[in-house]
This record gives C-alpha cells, sequence and structure tokens, in this order.
C-alpha cells in the first residue's frame, strides 16, 4: 500500500476493502434463492483468496506490504463466511479485523516514523525497547489475528471455522475447513515474523547518534556504514500513540460483541436479525464440537507462531532463511499482468480503439453524412418557388396518367 500509513489503516482495515463483504452480506436474500453451486463458489473463492494472499504475505520484507497482504487474506475468510451461509460471522470478523488492522498499520506507521522512513523489516530489529508503547500495542494486534483467546480475532474466526465445519451443503465442506486452518496457520506465521524481525533479535540499523552499526546477517554483509541509512529510533509522540492505546483495547474485547456461549451473549446476531431474514445457517454442532474445534484452530495458531518463531529469532542480528523469490513475486501475478498489458494487451487496446475510431464512429458518421446529403438535396427542391411545386405536380400528374394506362392495358 503506498498510501500514507492513516489512509492505509482507513481503507485498508475499516472501509472500502471490506464493503464487498457488507454487501454481499446484504444481499442475502438472493444468496439464499440462488442454486446450490453459488455459495460453494463464494467459499472456494474466498478460500483461494485467503490463501494466495497468506503465502506472498510470507516473503514480503516491506512491513505495509505484509499487512496489505494480510488483509487481502484476511477478507477470503469473510468471504467463505458469507459463502458457507454464516453471515454473522462474516461481519464479526470485519469489525475485529476493522480494530486489529487499523491498530497495526498505525502501528507500523509509528515504527516507520521512528526509523525515518525505512519500511524494510530486514533494517530493523530490538524495537520493543526503543519503542515500547508502539510494541506493545502492536503485539496485541498480533496475537489478535493470530488467533490467541480471549483477543477478538480469535472469537470471530474460530465462529467462521464452526460454520465451515457444520454447513454440509458447501461442496467438500471438511476439506475447505482444513485448508482455512492453513490460512490461518499461515496468518500467525507471517505475522509473527513480522513481529520477530521488527520488534525482536539484535537491532540492524546504524545509531546516527553513536555512530554504531549493529547488524550481522551473513548472507548480506554490510561492508560500510554507507549502505546503512543513519538511524536514532524512538517512541512516537503521543498524538500517534494515543490511538494505538485506544485500538489494542478494542482488539482486546471487540470479541465481547457475539461471545459463544449462551445465545445471550449474541449481541451481534441479535442486531443484524432483521436484515438477514433468517437466512443465516443455524445448524451448528453442539458445544463439545465447537470447544474442540477452538482447540484445533489455537494449536494451529500456537504452531504457525512457534515455527516462525524458531526460523526467525536471531539474536546475532540474522533475518532467517528467504522465502522462496515466486512468493516475493507475488506468484508473479502482478509481472503477468503488467506484461500482458504492457504487450499483448497494449496491442489489442490499440486495435479496439482503432475499430472503434474508424468502424463505430464510421459508421455513425456515415449515417450523419448521408442524412445531411439527402438534406442538401431535399433543400434544392424544396425552394419556396410556386412555378417550379407546380412543375413538380403536373410531372407526377403525367407520371400517373402513364401508370394507369399502363396497368390498364
Amino acid at each position: 500500500m503506498a498510501g500514507p500509513t492513516p489512509v492505509s489503516a482507513l481503507i485498508h482495515a475499516a472501509t472500502m476493502v471490506t464493503s464487498g463483504v457488507y454487501l454481499l452480506v446484504r444481499i442475502n436474500p438472493i444468496l439464499a434463492q440462488a442454486h446450490d453451486w453459488a455459495p460453494s463458489l463464494i467459499a472456494w473463492v474466498g478460500l483461494f483468496t485467503a490463501l494466495f494472499a497468506a503465502s506472498i504475505a510470507v516473503a514480503q520484507d516491506d512491513i505495509k506490504k505484509v499487512l496489505a497482504y494480510s488483509t487481502v487474506s484476511q477478507l477470503g475468510f469473510m468471504i467463505v463466511a458469507v459463502g458457507t451461509g454464516v453471515y454473522v460471522a462474516a461481519l464479526f470478523h470485519m469489525i475485529t479485523h476493522a480494530f486489529f488492522k487499523a491498530l497495526m498499520f498505525l502501528g507500523s506507521g509509528s515504527v516507520i516514523h521512528g526509523m525515518n522512513d525505512d519500511q524494510d523489516m530486514k533494517r530493523y530489529g530490538g524495537l520493543a525497547k526503543l519503542m515500547p508503547i508502539t510494541a506493545g500495542t502492536f503485539l496485541v494486534g498480533w496475537l489478535a489475528i493470530a488467533g490467541i483467546p480471549p483477543f477478538s480475532g480469535f472469537w470471530s474466526k474460530d465462529e467462521i471455522l464452526v460454520g465451515i465445519y457444520a454447513n454440509n451443503d458447501i461442496f467438500a465442506n471438511k476439506i475447505l475447513f482444513v485448508l482455512l486452518l492453513i490460512a490461518a496457520l499461515l496468518t500467525a506465521f507471517y505475522m509473527t515474523r513480522l513481529v520477530i524481525l521488527t520488534f525482536f533479535g539484535a537491532p540492524r540499523w546504524r545509531d546516527e547518534a553513536t555512530g554504531e552499526a549493529p547488524i550481522s546477517n551473513d548472507e548480506a554483509p554490510i561492508s560500510s556504514d554507507e549502505e546503512l541509512p543513519a538511524r536514532h529510533p524512538h517512541e512516537s509522540p503521543w498524538t500517534m500513540t494515543l490511538p494505538l492505546v485506544a485500538l489494542a483495547g478494542a482488539a482486546l474485547v471487540a470479541g465481547g460483541l457475539n461471545l459463544p456461549f449462551t445465545k445471550d451473549l449474541h449481541f451481534l446476531e441479535h442486531w443484524l436479525e432483521p436484515s438477514l431474514l433468517g437466512n443465516e445457517f443455524h445448524d451448528l454442532p453442539p458445544g463439545s464440537t465447537k470447544l474442540m474445534l477452538a482447540v484445533i484452530a489455537t494449536l494451529c495458531a500456537i504452531g504457525g507462531i512457534v515455527a516462525a518463531w524458531k526460523l526467525y529469532f536471531d539474536k546475532s542480528g540474522g533475518t532467517g532463511p528467504d522465502a522462496p523469490a515466486i512468493l516475493a513475486q507475488g506468484w508473479g501475478y502482478d509481472d503477468a499482468v503488467s506484461n500482458f498489458m504492457g504487450g499483448p494487451g497494449s496491442k489489442g487496446f490499440d486495435a479496439l480503439a482503432d475499430f472503434d475510431g474508424k468502424v463505430v464512429d464510421g459508421a455513425v458518421n456515415g449515417v450523419g453524412k448521408l442524412i445531411q446529403l439527402d438534406g442538401s438535396f431535399l433543400r434544392k427542391i424544396q425552394n419556396g418557388l410556386v412555378r417550379s411545386y407546380a412543375a413538380l405536380v403536373a410531372v407526377g400528374a403525367i407520371g400517373l396518367m402513364i401508370y394507369f394506362l399502363v396497368v390498364s392495358a
């Protein structure tokens, strides 16, 4: 996301990109009357989105790119919920996501501010001690999106997983459930990688105040200080940290909007009930099954966190193994689009423009010119002279006489 951090926090977390989820929920009567394959298609498109974006986020070094691809992945979770018919879970996750993702986008802005506009996580490290408020609040967002109880993301994501597991009308719903668990594990993994490279481990920046260059990276050693821009990491002012504290509090308690323990705690569901018109999927499993699924989801999240910690936490200043280049390049999708638009696509659009200009516009202009010629001819006939009109009447009368003579003969 190239825009300023406050803008990306608003757009990526709460408004524009999530509007599609809201609109899909609003058309729930149409989805309820659609063919059986339509909800399944929506759910599987959401799953592909979640896995596709999560796999790319694993390999990004720009802190805001990790969060941007994470948003795409979380939107996939919401779309899966829509396809499964658990509309309340979709909006529940949209709300909790708004809190913890806005928190992390603004937190990344605080880090970028403290690092003199550097966004490369491989040049961070050890910032938790120097930016304690930013780090502490960011960790709340990290635990929420990873799905660790009791943070808000756990409750909303768990509702989605329960709905998928229970809805047998969705094509291969158990396979969908397992694959979405993998997406949840990847979420915990790449967010833990971001947290470790940014806030923990040895510093990998040069302090402009001391002139020291505390960096140690065996894969890409720094030969001189000139290769490292001057940095003097510091905590952001209260105007930046106060929103972080407020959002961290919301990310911690927002799960209380729709707790699963009793119907009396389904505040969000009760509020949305008039808009869902009875189309919400309610055939959920018993409490023991829900508890089992929650435990499985939590273990997957913990597994992602532990795996990332083992791979990327390095007190010596290393940045861990590099991800496959194909993931860093977004599976080549952006390059493929650019190459097509700059090559065959550009030529195709030029040919289409020529066709439009010469054939379509030519036909329209040709009709206009034909009418113009007809008008010019008729204008000469309609000259306002009575003798000309009398001559035309005489010619017409003679013509009629000849016609009737010929026909009668």
